[in-house]
């Protein structure tokens, strides 16, 4: 695997996908550049570029893990102005989800990264360099049954094309 960079992140299935893309046709007008549909996510932990980290240490960190599935509920949208960001988020983060990305980061360290010290904020960015918006009321929460998680890396897309590749899947008991 060449130096690139790589994330763990919850992927959505097609019905979830469709959801959201609903969400964003009857939300506000937003000025902004918006996701590709293929690229909506929520990121788990960010490992940035491999620069000669083995690839093997991060795939047995997260074969080591023994998650549970668990129901995600998108139910609170929101605009962060430093990143410019538009994203949907659940209200409260489900237990499962914190043990997720918790133990991640505990079995990451041993692959030589250092886990980000800032409190983990589960969202799907929906708009990059938007401009201010006002938090709106979804028509209804999005149901989202989480039973696996993704590596995946970023690449530089052509115009309408998908950012993200997924690397490998993991299941959640």
């Amino acid at each position: 695997m060449p130096d690139q960079r790589l994330f763990f992140a919850l992927w959505p299935g097609a019905d979830v996908r469709e959801a959201l893309l609903q969400q964003l046709s009857v939300g506000p007008a937003v000025k902004g550049r918006r996701h590709h549909p293929d690229d909506l996510h929520m990121t788990l932990v960010f490992l940035g570029q491999l620069r000669g980290r083995k690839p093997a240490c991060i795939e047995q960190a997260a074969e080591s893990l023994a998650g549970q599935s668990f129901e995600l509920i998108l139910d609170h949208t929101g605009y962060w102005p430093k990143p410019k960001i538009v994203w949907l988020a659940p209200q409260s983060t489900p237990e499962p989800l914190i043990h997720l990305v918790d133990g991640l980061k505990q079995r990451l360290t041993e692959c030589g990264f250092e886990p980000e010290q800032r409190l983990y904020k589960p969202h799907v960015t929906l708009f990059r360099k938007a401009q201010r918006i006002s938090p709106w009321q979804l028509m209804q929460p999005i149901q989202w049954p989480v039973k696996e998680f993704v590596l995946a890396s970023s690449n530089n897309p052509q115009p309408n094309q998908s950012r993200y590749k997924i690397l490998q899947r993991w299941s959640l008991k």
